[in-house]
């Protein structure tokens, strides 16, 4: 998720809040049990939310692993640097 949020980097996630559109989302995929991952909301299809990375040159997003699980939406980047628009 480079530029927006970087390894290590703490967030606070809102559970249960439906996605919008360009909203950053914490994810599950159904081929990946157990894995989290932070990617960007693109649009609702059948059976989850296809997501991307920010950096389409080191990313696994949808286009791999198919519709994503949303379990909540990023609000804020908390630290090292505090961002609350992402």
């Amino acid at each position: 998720m480079v530029p927006a949020l970087r390894n290590d980097d703490i967030v606070l996630v809102r559970w249960g809040v439906a996605p919008k559109p360009n909203d950053v989302v914490l994810v599950t995929w159904a081929s990946r049990p157990g894995q989290l991952s932070v990617k960007r909301a693109s649009h609702p299809v059948d059976g989850g939310w296809h997501v991307v990375g920010d950096n389409p040159f080191a990313s696994t997003d949808s286009e791999h692993l198919g519709p994503a699980e949303v379990l909540g939406v990023v609000k804020a980047r908390l630290w090292p640097r505090p961002r609350f628009r992402l």
